[in-house]
Formats: C-alpha cells, structure tokens, sequence
C-alpha cells in the first residue's frame, strides 16, 4: 500500500510538471494600449480585438492603486502594487531628499532608486532569455544597472510613430535567430490622451480606439506570415480604465485646508498631502471628515484594500474623491480622468490574449489583478519570477494544459 502511495504521489508530481511544462521556442508579445477601459470593445467596432476573443481569451483586469499609468505600467512589469514598487503615483514627495518626482521631471524620472522591484526584461534576461521593450515604463531607466537587450529611450525626440512601433515590433521579430528576442513589451500613450481630452465615450474615443484596432491588425497580420507566427502569445492589455469628470463635481482645496498645514499637497485623484507638523494630519483630517464626494485617511488609517501606505514617501493624509470627481483648485473642464478607487468598474482594464499557450474562445468569467501579469509573463517565457504580489494560480485556468 504504501509502495502505490509513493507511485501515485510521483505520478501526480510528474503530471503537474507536465501541465505546466513551457515550450522554450515560442516567443510572447504584450502591447499596453494606455487607458484601455474593460468595455470599449463591447462599445465601439474592434473587429481584431473581437476575433482575439474568439481565437484566444478575453477577460477583465483590475488595476493597482492608484490607477494611474506610472505606477500601473510598472506594476505589470514587476509584479508589485505601487506601494511595493516605489512608483506610488505619477509625482510624489521623496521625504529622504526633499525632491519632488515627477513625470515631468528627467532627473527623478530616469533615477533608478526609485524603481524597486524586478522589471521582468531584467529577470527574464539574467536567466537567458533576449528581451525588448519599446517604451514600456521604466525600461528607459537603468534600473540595477542595466536594460533589456533592445530599448527605446523615451527621452530621446521624435518619439516612434504607433505605425513606426508596430513595424518596431515586426523588425524585431525578424531579426537572426540568435539576436531575436523571444519577448517583446510595446507600449502606446492612446486612447488614453484622447479619453482625458474628449471622454471615454465620445465620438473622438472611438475614432481612436478604433484606429488602435486596425493598427493591431496591421501588425498582426504581418507577424502571422513570418516563419515562426505559431509560436508566437500576443497579448493586449492596459493600464487602466477612464471616468467622466467636469466642473461641476470639484471638491474645492482652499476653503478646507490652510497654508500653513501643508507642506505639498501632490495630485488630485488621489491627494498625497505632505504636513509641515505631524499633528496637522489631524487638523487636515478633522476639517476634510465631513465633505461630501471625497473619503480622507491619516497614512496608518489607508484600508487594507487599497494596499497603499507602507511605503515612506505616501502622503501623511491620502484624499480619494468619488468616482467621477477631483479634490482641486484648479478648473476642470468636461473630459475624462483616471486615478479612483482601483475596484470601480470605470478604471478597470480590457484584456485579450492569443496563441499557442491560451485556450480558445475562454471568456475568463471572475477579474484577475494585474499583479498577476508579471508571473504570467514569468511563466510564458519559461523563467522563474522574483518575488512578487501576483499569483499564476489566479491567470491558470486562462491557459491550455502543457503551456
């Protein structure tokens, strides 16, 4: 008994090897379009994205918070929430400097101190695997010192065209055998720019997103004639999703807040407010306590849910409006923006994938978090993933047994 025990505890052990065995010759593709809002593909005409559903998956990805698209891009890369990573929000106080980082910023932007984690064209390509990026966040940046095999600086102007990206994306899968990346990160800054100019469900929203759709399937349909088209994952994914806000749904700074309070407040969805005395978080927290649209915490006091506010440069208050509205001073006129509650459905995420390792025609039927794509990743290219937030366990049942 005890020797059939054994035999079928070694069977088990040896099939779920088999199962999660990884084709080392297949190559995986994932292009972020930013602020790609889970419903845009059931309100405008994507027939590529649609025909991925139908040949691959589709499902709907939750995003970190905050849902913003530093810390998001980042997060897909590393595997961590914001609060791990480093990247809490497109600009942020750094207490150990007094520095303020900023998108807008070069010096802060391009610190690699900044960006912990393991970026995975970094654990990919310490275990052997050539890796490319084409403008992901933070892969401009060198980070341990070091980048992926092909890089684009983001710095360096003209910036790539989409078209130009696309055919970036086909160079180099196109490339000698021994040079060819068998991963390959491409990133494009739409429809997330016109979601904040027009709104997310506009006429100008769909031309966009439309265009994104046919640029897809442009490149798409060049891979698919290459010698090694079955080989190859492609997924589409983004950052996050997008909101309507305008000037009527404002929570007003001023008349709550006084001067001598603040050292910085950093955003408005959310508000990373930095105190000039540690007892003025009270203060602020006392005056903002009762103010309709938006919910204020103390940094100890930030839900659980929200896995926000261990790292040191989050805010001493965070202040999170209403879906829908913005805690500024500044005027605001009718358009879009992102940054809420990551569970709302308006910030979360469309994703599609197809290829050799995804089923076909699965509609994954719960939200996954996009912590999970980094273990993903780790799992399609066949490396081991450093430690991160995400779970392949939560992303398992969207691939085919032995991929």
């Amino acid at each position: 008994m005890k020797k059939l025990r054994l035999f079928f505890s070694l069977f088990l052990a040896l099939s779920t090897v088999a199962l999660w065995a990884v084709d080392k010759e297949q190559y995986t593709i994932i292009v972020s379009l930013d602020g790609f809002r889970w419903d845009y593909c059931d309100t405008y005409d994507t027939p590529f994205l649609n025909a991925m559903a139908a040949k691959g998956v589709k499902a709907v990805m939750m995003p970190s918070f905050p849902s913003k698209t530093f810390p998001n891009h980042y997060t897909l890369a590393t595997g961590l929430v914001p609060d791990h990573h480093g990247i809490i929000a497109n600009s942020f106080k750094d207490r150990a400097t007094g520095k303020r980082y900023s998108l807008g910023n070069a010096e802060t932007r391009s610190n690699p101190a900044y960006y912990g984690g393991d970026p995975i064209w970094l654990t990919a390509k310490r275990q052997g695997v050539t890796t490319a990026t084409v403008y992901w966040v933070g892969s401009d940046v060198a980070i341990k010192g070091d980048h992926a095999h092909y890089w684009h600086d983001y710095q360096k102007k003209p910036l790539l065209t989409d078209v130009e990206r696309a055919d970036e994306v086909l160079r180099l899968l196109q490339m000698p055998e021994l040079e060819r990346p068998h991963f390959i990160m491409c990133y494009f800054e739409e429809p997330d720019h016109t979601g904040h100019v027009a709104g997310p469900i506009t006429r100008a929203c769909r031309r966009e997103v439309e265009h994104l759709d046919s640029l897809l399937a442009y490149m798409w349909n060049r891979i698919s004639l290459l010698p090694e088209a079955e080989k190859i994952n492609l997924i589409v994914t983004g950052d996050h999703g997008m909101a309507w806000t305008d000037a009527e749904r404002t929570v007003p700074v001023k008349p709550y807040i006084k001067e001598e309070w603040v050292d910085a407040i950093e955003g408005d969805l959310p508000a990373n407010i930095y105190v000039k005395q540690p007892q003025f978080a009270d203060s602020i927290v006392a005056a903002l306590a009762n103010v309709d649209h938006i919910r204020v915490w103390r940094k100890a006091d930030i839900p659980a849910y929200l896995q926000y506010g261990s790292n040191p440069n989050v805010g001493d208050v965070l202040v999170l409006p209403d879906m829908g509205w913005l805690f500024t001073d500044r005027k605001v006129r009718r358009g879009g923006s992102h940054g809420f509650d990551h569970t709302a459905a308006d910030m979360h995420v469309g994703f599609r994938a197809m290829g050799p390792a995804f089923k076909v025609g699965y509609e994954k039927p719960d939200k996954f978090a996009n912590v999970c794509i980094y273990p993903l990743l780790c799992h399609l290219i066949g490396v081991t993933p450093s430690p991160c937030d995400g779970s392949l366990d939560s992303v398992a049942d969207m691939l085919i047994s032995g991929n």
